[in-house]
C-alpha cells in the first residue's frame, strides 16, 4: 500500500512543472533545452549579462562557523530587492546607498525535498553589527552587500551561501515578457503608485506595471507593510506559476525574452552562475507549487525609535527554533 503511494506521488510529480525559481532569479534557467533552446545559449546569454557583485561576503571571523553533517548540503540564497539600481547604473555591482525593500532567504535542504522563502520585513528591528540598532533595510546602505549578509547572518546564526540582488524594475520586466501575471488577490485596495487604478478582490491578469505598484504598495493598508510582505509573496509564487506553465516552458521565443528581460536588472556572487543554477534546477526538477513555502520571520508588533523611526519588532523569543532549524537544516519541521 505504501509502496503504491509512493508510486502515485511520484507521479504527479513527474507531471507538475519543473521548481526552478529557487532564488527570483533563477527563472532565467526554465527550459535549458526545452523547446529548442540550447543550454549552451542559455549560459553564454546568462553568464555574460549578470552583473557580478566585487564583494559579498563580510571576513570569515565574523560569520558563524560553517554548517556540519547533513545539514552542509543545505544551501541559503539571500536575495535583496533594490529600491533603484537600474539598468543604466555605473555602479552595478556596488550597492551601497540604496535600502533593500525586499529581503529574502531562500533555503534548499540537503534533500531537495523543498524550498522555503523567508521573508524579512525592511522595517525589522535588528542590531547591524558596527552600527548599532536600526531597520535592517538600512544595512545594505551602510556596508553594501557584506553587512547586508553579515546582518541576515546574525538572525539565522548560520551562513549565506550566495547572494542575489534584483531590481524591482526587473519584475515589471519579467511580467510582461510573460505577457502577464495572474494573481488572486484578497483584499480590495487603490493603489498609490498608479492614479485611479484599484486591485479588486479576487483573480486578475496584471501588467508589469501593475505588478510594481501591487508589489511595492503598503500605503493603501492599515498594517502597512505587512500586508505588503504578504502581496510580495503570492505575487512571486504566481509569477513562478506562469513561468512554469507549458505555455511558457515549451515555446523558445518566450524563454529568450525571459533571459532579456531579467539579466540587465540581476547582480550575483560570482558562484552563483548558470552552472549551478542548472544543477539546481535538476535536483529541483520533480518539485510542485506545493512544495514551495513562504513564510515570514517572526515579528511581535511595532515601535517608534528615539529618533522617531517607525519600525517592527522581531519577536526574540521566536528566533531559537528558527534558528535551530536552518542550522540543522529543519525547516520542514518549523512551524512559524
Amino acid at each position: 500500500m505504501q509502496s503504491a503511494l509512493r508510486h502515485q506521488k511520484k507521479s504527479r510529480r513527474k507531471k507538475a512543472w519543473h521548481l526552478t525559481l529557487v532564488s527570483l532569479l533563477s527563472l532565467v534557467l526554465i527550459g535549458a533545452g526545452a523547446g529548442g533552446v540550447g543550454a549552451y545559449k542559455l549560459s553564454r546569454s546568462f553568464d555574460d549579462q549578470v552583473a557580478t557583485i566585487d564583494q559579498v561576503f563580510p571576513p570569515a571571523s565574523l560569520r558563524p562557523a560553517p554548517s556540519t553533517g547533513v545539514a552542509a548540503e543545505a544551501r541559503n540564497i539571500l536575495v535583496l530587492g533594490s529600491d533603484s539600481r537600474g539598468v543604466h547604473n555605473a555602479s552595478i555591482s556596488d550597492l551601497t546607498g540604496q535600502r533593500s525593500d525586499v529581503i529574502m532567504v531562500v533555503h534548499i535542504p540537503a534533500d531537495h525535498e523543498g524550498v522555503w522563502v523567508m521573508s524579512i520585513m525592511r522595517d525589522s528591528w535588528v542590531e547591524i553589527p558596527g552600527r548599532g540598532q536600526s531597520k535592517i533595510n538600512a544595512a545594505l546602505s551602510w556596508g553594501g552587500v557584506p553587512l547586508a549578509v553579515q546582518t541576515v547572518e546574525s538572525l539565522i546564526k548560520t551562513r549565506i551561501d550566495h547572494v542575489a540582488v534584483i531590481d524591482f524594475e526587473g519584475f515589471q520586466a519579467i511580467t510582461d515578457a510573460l505577457g502577464g501575471v495572474e494573481i488572486d488577490n484578497p483584499v480590495e485596495f487603490e493603489s498609490s503608485k498608479i492614479k485611479g487604478h484599484t486591485f479588486a478582490v479576487g483573480k486578475q491578469v496584471v501588467t508589469g506595471t501593475e505588478a510594481l505598484a501591487y508589489s511595492r504598495e503598503r500605503y493603501a493598508f492599515a498594517d502597512g507593510d505587512f500586508t505588503r510582505v504578504r502581496n510580495q509573496q503570492r505575487f512571486f509564487k504566481a509569477m513562478l506559476s506562469t513561468v512554469m506553465s507549458s505555455r511558457t516552458v515549451t515555446n523558445p521565443a518566450t524563454v529568450v525574452d525571459l533571459i532579456t528581460a531579467v539579466t540587465p536588472w540581476i547582480a550575483v556572487d560570482d558562484g552563483l552562475d548558470f552552472a549551478l543554477l542548472a544543477g539546481l534546477e535538476l535536483q529541483l526538477r520533480d518539485l510542485q507549487g506545493s512544495d514551495l513555502t513562504f513564510f515570514t520571520l517572526p515579528t511581535s508588533g511595532t515601535g517608534i525609535s528615539d529618533d522617531g523611526q517607525s519600525f517592527v519588532h522581531v519577536d526574540r523569543g521566536a528566533l531559537a527554533p528558527l534558528q535551530q532549524a536552518f542550522q540543522t537544516d529543519t525547516l520542514a519541521d518549523y512551524r512559524p
